[in-house]
């Protein structure tokens, strides 16, 4: 049977994560489910000095290995396993550990740049749209960022001013077009997740036949 892949985008602390979660717990009882990052997609920087690596525009779709994640895609919708890169947010590359992913039976990829790429979303069953306020997501951010990644306040708000306000109004924002599902403000919106994950029984259903 082939997996339904559901693609969630948004600004960065948009809720992308929560709507995520909130799907493969709904699932979790009946069919696999796996949520993949694609933050976790970010290309390896190995190769480049930390100097240089604090330099990287996160928030640029230049920024990640689309080839490598497409590729994976591609496995899992085989039902065959992959081996999933983890990205070291500390030290700015790729980690050297990997994560083993089985075949499932729903693929959720959650990422700023989901709708972005059109190759990417012509893999995609699902997409969506996670629609929530600028203050909202900015404060989101300013508190994951220092508690779970080292950064200090001075340095969120430069790289929000800098990058993250630009590339969204730029890249993400205008993704929204291609979005079958438009949810404001994320995994608080219960009525928009019953309906998504309705329509994901649904294929799923069609799928077995």
């Amino acid at each position: 049977m082939k997996p339904v892949i559901i693609g969630i985008a948004g600004g960065s602390a948009s809720g992308k994560t929560s709507i995520s979660r909130k799907i493969k717990a709904a699932f979790d009882q009946s069919q696999s489910v796996v949520i993949l990052r694609m933050d976790d997609y970010y290309k390896d920087q190995s190769d480049l000095d930390m100097s240089e690596r604090v330099k990287t525009n996160y928030d640029h779709p230049f920024a990640f290995d689309i080839d490598l994640l497409n590729q994976h895609l591609d496995i899992l919708n085989l039902r065959q396993c992959i081996s999933k890169p983890i990205y070291d947010f500390v030290n700015h590359t790729r980690s050297n550990k990997t994560e083993r992913i089985e075949g499932v039976d729903v693929i959720v990829l959650e990422g700023l740049m989901t709708l972005e790429d059109a190759s990417l979303r012509k893999r995609l069953d699902i997409k969506v749209f996670v629609d929530t306020p600028a203050d909202v997501r900015f404060i989101r951010r300013l508190v994951r960022d220092v508690k779970e990644r080292g950064r200090t306040l001075e340095s969120v708000v430069d790289q929000y001013n800098s990058t993250v306000r630009p590339m969204h109004e730029q890249f993400i924002e205008p993704s929204k077009r291609f979005a079958d599902v438009i949810i404001p403000e994320g995994g608080k919106n219960e009525v928009a997740i019953d309906l998504l994950t309705t329509k994901i029984s649904s294929i799923i259903e069609h799928n077995m036949l």
